[in-house]
């Protein structure tokens, strides 16, 4: 028996509204809140929310980096220290210190917050370049961005691999019956840094993890002829006489 035509369609159109509704509840993402221009929290540090653009102001709560605002205000107090005006929610909103954000809109943002990236250490450089490069995709300073987000996973993998072998028992693995590697690759200190966009591959024979070299071939494709991009090719050549 045919189906008809308007019943198809009317099918058609409840698959395409269970799939859209079915990504946007497993798969949300940061909306930022109306009201202003759009900045992003880099210095949690200096994160917290106030009642008064005074240091001393009562505190509302603070804000997480990576946590999306809306300026709408600017004042700097007695003290020479600017506050914005910003909207967190459509209910809650205070004043912040500038220096805890970056806007894409704002011209010089992108060279400080990679400065701040440049003063960080370990897991806050990555988290920080993350920021940088989910922000400022046309920032003539993303090559290097780029390189400092790929160095700084590939010192991770180094810290990751020997932890990963002090942790994981070969015994117990054994028993498991599953593939050596894939408990390497499931191993649980991988989990931020993939949140953060990292992925690592795994050298078998060492038992070393190793960064999977995105950043450095977005580098080569997409800055063939910036400095990083030389660094870039051997980092990538390494990878590769790595995973033969």
């Amino acid at each position: 028996m045919k189906v008809p035509p308007l019943r198809k369609f009317v099918s058609f159109l409840l698959a395409c509204i269970f799939v859209f509704c079915f990504s946007i509840t497993v798969f949300p993402k940061k909306r930022a809140p109306a009201g202003g221009r759009v900045a992003i929290v880099v210095d949690e540090r200096l994160s917290a929310l106030r009642l008064t653009p005074q240091l001393s102001g009562m505190l509302l709560r603070r804000i997480g980096r990576g946590g999306l605002v809306a300026v709408r205000a600017e004042k700097r107090n007695r003290d020479g220290v600017v506050f914005y005006k910003v909207n967190v929610t459509r209910r809650t909103s205070g004043w912040i210190q500038r220096d805890a954000l970056v806007s894409p809109s704002r011209p010089g943002d992108d060279a400080r917050l990679l400065r701040l990236i440049k003063g960080s250490e370990d897991f806050d450089r990555i988290a920080r370049a993350r920021i940088f490069l989910d922000n400022f995709r046309l920032s003539q300073l993303r090559a290097e961005a780029l390189m400092i987000y790929a160095t700084a996973a590939e010192d991770a993998a180094a810290h990751l691999s020997r932890d990963a072998s002090r942790r994981l028992d070969e015994k117990e693995m054994n028993a498991g019956g599953a593939p050596t590697f894939s408990y390497y690759l499931n191993f649980n200190g991988l989990d931020r840094y993939n949140r953060q966009g990292i992925t690592f591959v795994f050298d078998a024979r060492a038992k070393r993890f190793h960064y999977d070299g995105e950043s450095w071939q977005e580098i080569v494709h997409r800055y063939p002829r910036s400095p990083q991009a030389v660094e870039a090719r051997k980092h990538l050549d390494s990878l590769t006489v790595a995973l033969k």
